[in-house]
């Protein structure tokens, strides 16, 4: 729901939407014929409905779903639930450019910044200093990707795993490093990630395909 006021929503936890239900729903039909052998989720309450849609949708409701607060996006402290200007306006004129609710110039904000420079600035910006630093994202990203690694590629198969639109960069970043280069990580677009022996390749990145399906 932030995401039409125009709030910002890391941690705080406020409901699809008619579109964002439709939108899941339309994915899972998309990934009709996929078969997922576990689910994972974020435990915020907007992605564990975007998981359990899915596998309705996609034919796998008996399929195990397991949430995980390591996937959840990133924490902005006390900017949450606050307009989007008041923390994103200082970042993007320190860097010579206009911040509007279409995020015109985000891409190009990411090519000056780094995800953990602009993480970190906005810890340090937030005046209550309880948004969460780039090194405490990564830290609790790791261990909730060890965990799917530990319980899942004995027996291997297709495992989907429902994240966030800054959170999903970080995790392309941690397990192949330089694969992200900006690109749109849609509402309900798919990243492929296979992992074999010990080696993650990325696919595909934000494929929306999947819900023109």
């Amino acid at each position: 729901m932030f995401n039409t006021t125009g709030q910002v929503q890391g941690w705080s936890d406020t409901p699809l939407t008619d579109v964002g239900v439709e939108g899941a729903e339309q994915l899972g039909k998309g990934l009709k014929g996929t078969t997922f052998a576990k689910a994972y989720s974020s435990d915020l309450g907007r992605a564990v409905s975007t998981a359990e849609y899915v596998l309705e949708n996609s034919g796998n409701e008996k399929t195990e779903l397991t949430t995980l607060s390591g996937l959840r996006e990133w924490s902005y402290g006390g900017y949450e639930g606050r307009d989007n200007s008041e923390m994103w306006i200082p970042i993007f004129e320190d860097h010579g450019l206009t911040f509007d609710e279409d995020w015109t110039q985000y891409g190009e904000l990411t090519r000056k910044m780094s995800d953990e420079e602009i993480a970190n600035t906005i810890a340090e910006n937030d005046k209550t200093q309880t948004a969460e630093t780039y090194d405490e994202i990564t830290k609790r990203t790791e261990e909730a990707l060890n965990q799917i690694i530990d319980e899942t590629s004995e027996k291997g198969g297709n495992i989907l795993v429902v994240s966030h639109g800054s959170e999903i960069p970080t995790i392309l970043e941690l397990i192949a490093p330089g694969s992200y280069q900006g690109e749109d990580i849609g509402n309900c677009s798919v990243t492929k990630v296979v992992y074999k022996e010990g080696t993650y390749t990325v696919e595909t990145i934000g494929d929306k395909s999947y819900l023109e399906k």
